[in-house]
């Protein structure tokens, strides 16, 4: 049997990338650096940022909502005294009455998408991005420390400074900045998780670390020790950050319109390679249907992207080209209806209102922006 590793390579895994059979290829390869890379500034006071701390403040009310009627169940099947159980019931409408309130909260801040629009007053088609998914700190310090000293039989102090230089990479990933270094940062910790998942966790061994991260879109938090649920759910953020790339673009140029196209299509890529590679996911922003009709929205968005540029570089007013248009304009009608069946058959769920991530919302919009658009050109 071929021995383990020595962690010693732990160290120099910080600097490395993971191998191209466990990374999406439709993502950007990974760069070796010295230093861990920072994340955004948590406290800027930007409407994004903002944004992403409503979200975490309702995330965790829901979670504490949960645990408490969580309890209340427990103490109502266990109880024989009529009484408490009249004030349990009692207290159990009062907290399903405030979870109800959180969700649809929750609902508004997912369908609030200008603050990830750009701010050209040419574009008139907003893009549909999503938020990111939030999570807790995680102490590693602990259980790799004491998995080192019982399976490699080393000192694990010796690499406190290692462990330490993971913890602030993943603090780092958890405010990532809206362009290539943001994603860059995402991906350096990705790659991270590969060699921890060779090293430290197995199917026979695991050092006890729980991962909790809240669902995107309804803030159900989640918690589980396998490490392929941290890697999907930073995955999945890979993707959720690539869509509020291409939304922010200027689609009044080429070059913004090709942006776009590019970011829209590699969100599409993290979010298929998410459901062919990571099953059986605890949160439903992550499960098949889901993927299937994000996959779907950004494909439908690609479209819409070339439809713009190719309008945009139409200045022929005659019948070939308007007719051309037309037939262009056809083809993003069905993708924004297939994105419609989709999101009906993944996100018809109690805890998912219909505001959470609606892409027919825009598709009138965008019908009728297109529809415009054209009959302006044949007048």
């Amino acid at each position: 049997m071929e021995e383990p590793a020595t962690t010693r390579e732990l160290d120099s895994s910080l600097s490395d990338g993971a191998s191209d059979d466990d990374m999406p290829s439709a993502l950007p390869a990974d760069s070796s650096h010295s230093s861990i890379r920072k994340g955004c500034d948590p406290f800027a006071q930007t409407q994004r940022s903002k944004l992403q701390h409503r979200r975490a403040r309702i995330n965790q009310q829901i979670n504490k909502e949960m645990r408490m009627r969580a309890g209340a169940e427990n103490l109502f099947r266990a109880t024989t005294n009529n009484k408490v159980k009249e004030t349990v019931a009692l207290e159990l409408s009062f907290v399903n009455s405030n979870l109800q309130l959180l969700k649809e909260e929750l609902e508004e801040l997912n369908s609030n998408m200008e603050v990830y629009q750009t701010d050209s007053e040419s574009v008139n088609v907003p893009m549909i991005p999503l938020g990111l998914k939030e999570t807790k700190e995680v102490d590693f310090t602990g259980p790799v420390q004491d998995f080192i000293s019982e399976h490699y039989r080393e000192d694990g102090t010796l690499y406190e400074k290692e462990i330490q230089d993971l913890m602030e990479l993943r603090q780092a990933m958890r405010t990532p900045s809206r362009n290539q270094a943001g994603l860059e940062l995402l991906m350096e910790y990705y790659n991270q998780l590969y060699y921890l998942d060779q090293r430290f966790f197995s199917a026979h061994k695991n050092p006890g670390v729980h991962f909790h991260w809240y669902d995107s879109l309804t803030g159900v938090p989640s918690s589980q020790r396998a490490l392929a649920f941290e890697k999907g759910s930073v995955l999945f953020n890979i993707g959720a950050l690539y869509t509020q790339i291409g939304a922010r673009q200027d689609r009044s140029a080429s070059a913004g319109i090709d942006t776009a196209i590019d970011a829209f299509q590699r969100a599409a890529g993290a979010f298929n390679y998410l459901k062919e590679n990571f099953s059986n996911a605890p949160s439903l922003d992550m499960s098949a249907p889901s993927l299937s009709m994000l996959v779907r929205l950004m494909v439908a968005q690609v479209q819409e992207c070339v439809f713009e540029r190719i309008t945009l570089g139409t200045q022929d007013t005659g019948l070939t080209s308007q007719l051309h248009l037309a037939q262009e304009a056809a083809q993003v009608s069905p993708s924004i209806n297939q994105s419609s069946f989709y999101l009906y058959s993944a996100f018809h769920h109690p805890q998912v209102g219909p505001k959470a991530l609606n892409p027919a919302q825009t598709k009138h919009r965008k019908q009728d922006t297109r529809t415009t658009r054209i009959r302006k050109r044949g007048q």
